[in-house]
């Protein structure tokens, strides 16, 4: 594994991305060399970043995608049992992002501020919350798995067949929750490609693992559902295992060193401080998607059918603009730290500018081969109608979307995250959910009403987010 201490082809100072040719961006970008992001070129820093970033996002897509894959040769049961598992795990991805937003912001910081002992014990702390949730997690989730499978709506045969994946899900998510959070960590310091390899291994090992202890492969037993969990946890706990090393080993721009593990309340309660909001920001924009989904099912369960397919593949669409918007969020922690807020802007607007060519290009896409898509999941016609419609409406709107998820990742990389929060709560609970209910119910609009207010949401959101960001007053957050 190269590692960060590699040193790079420098560009002078303002010089653009053209100056350098774009593989050796790729290369340097894949192999993680080491390169100072508050100097130089804004654009090729944001393009350094993002690359190892948006592949890191693919790469923690496919770990679902294979599961199920595999999963899906047992039966309904079996997939049925997969999917409320990871409905009730939701709270745990949520609790491992919002960590990493708080670990991101302070340790990018302090690296922008060149004191390496601080991020180090950020760190360390973020790590320690990280181990207190996880474990409590854990604990009353492998011990009350029957009775929440049964709160979920699992049937009886699911419960007694399966409940073993998710008893092992629950009690293993530490795995995710560290292989997030530390990756959050290695983002926070500059070493994005670190991150991207740590995804690699622990999908490696589940692509290799799944099939065999699923199936009973050779001398290995035939776990059924269950051993689709233990090849998750063990590809992620690998991963983590492999994370620790070079986190404390000093290959790594930050070295995490034994004294920093000791307790450190005001260190804590800042990563505690940023991380809680951060939850509360994710929890407002994942659950205002329960509205959403309330109002198209009233239109029957071809409507319902539609929407799912066509908000499923604009998920996946945007994973790429997730690693774009997580480099701006480094940017502007580090160029804070060093004292420089212009640069933090100009990184933005760079980053949102990339993200908007990027997702402009995928709604062309999405606009114009629209049924082509659609039918590839489903041959029904009334079906694939809807989601066609979902995909050209939506998609319409990406050029504001891209730029509201950078803004959204700026804040929360300058130590602001209650800006989102709040921009989240006014946007998408008081705005885009009422909308939704006049445009498709009172007006008759159907699920197109539903598919223009998501679109309206993100385009306000995206606007009102700029004119705040303009107005600086991230630049003066303390973290």
């Amino acid at each position: 594994m190269s590692t960060v201490r590699e040193q790079t082809v420098a560009a002078p100072p303002g010089a653009s991305v053209a100056a350098v040719p774009a593989w050796r961006i790729v290369v340097d970008a894949l192999r993680g060399v080491e390169h100072d992001y508050t100097a130089g070129s804004v654009r090729r820093a944001v393009v350094l970043l993002a690359i190892p970033m948006v592949m890191e996002m693919a790469m923690e897509s496919i770990f679902a995608v294979v599961d199920v894959f595999w999963v899906s040769r047992l039966g309904a049961d079996a997939v049925a049992t997969v999917g409320l598992t990871e409905a009730m795990l939701a709270i745990v991805y949520t609790v491992a992002l919002a960590l990493g937003i708080g670990a991101t912001a302070v340790v990018a910081r302090r690296i922008g501020e060149r004191d390496e002992a601080g991020a180090a014990e950020a760190a360390a702390q973020a790590l320690l919350l990280g181990l207190i949730v996880a474990a409590s997690i854990g604990v009353v989730g492998a011990w009350q798995t029957e009775r929440l499978l049964g709160l979920m709506g699992a049937t009886p045969s699911m419960i007694e067949s399966s409940s073993g994946y998710a008893r092992i899900m629950f009690g293993g998510n530490l795995t995710v929750t560290l292989l997030f959070l530390i990756n959050a960590i290695y983002r926070g310091a500059g070493n994005a490609a670190i991150a991207m390899r740590m995804l690699w291994l622990a999908n490696a090992i589940n692509l290799v693992l799944d099939p065999l202890l699923i199936f009973g492969v050779g001398p290995l037993p035939e776990l059924g559902v269950t051993g689709a969990a233990v090849a998750t946890n063990i590809g992620r706990g690998t991963a983590v295992v492999v994370q620790l090393a070079v986190l404390m080993s000093g290959s790594a721009r930050i070295r995490v060193r034994w004294v920093h593990l000791r307790l450190m309340p005001a260190v804590m309660w800042t990563v505690c401080r940023l991380s809680a909001t951060g939850f509360l920001q994710i929890l407002i924009d994942t659950s205002s998607w329960i509205g959403l989904v309330r109002v198209v099912a009233s239109f029957g369960s071809e409507a319902m059918a539609g929407y799912t397919i066509g908000i499923r593949m604009v998920m996946f669409a945007i994973l790429p603009a997730w690693g774009l918007s997580n480099a701006a969020a480094t940017m502007v922690g580090q160029a804070l730290g060093a004292g420089k807020p212009d640069r933090a802007e100009e990184a933005v607007w760079t980053a949102g500018r990339l993200t908007m060519y990027l997702l402009g290009g995928i709604g062309v896409v999405f606009i114009v081969f629209a049924p082509q898509i659609a039918g590839v999941f489903t041959p029904d016609p009334v079906i694939v109608g809807h989601a066609v419609t979902c995909l050209r409406i939506v998609s319409s709107g990406f050029l504001f979307f891209a730029y509201g998820l950078v803004l959204t990742q700026a804040f929360n990389g300058a130590g602001d995250p209650w800006t989102p929060t709040w921009l989240n709560f006014g946007c998408f609970w008081l705005w885009q959910i009422p909308l939704a209910w006049l445009l498709a119910l009172e007006l008759g609009w159907g699920p197109s009403g539903v598919y223009w207010a998501i679109t309206i949401a993100f385009s306000t959101f995206a606007v009102v987010s700029a004119i705040v960001f303009r107005r600086g007053g991230w630049k003066q957050k303390q973290v």
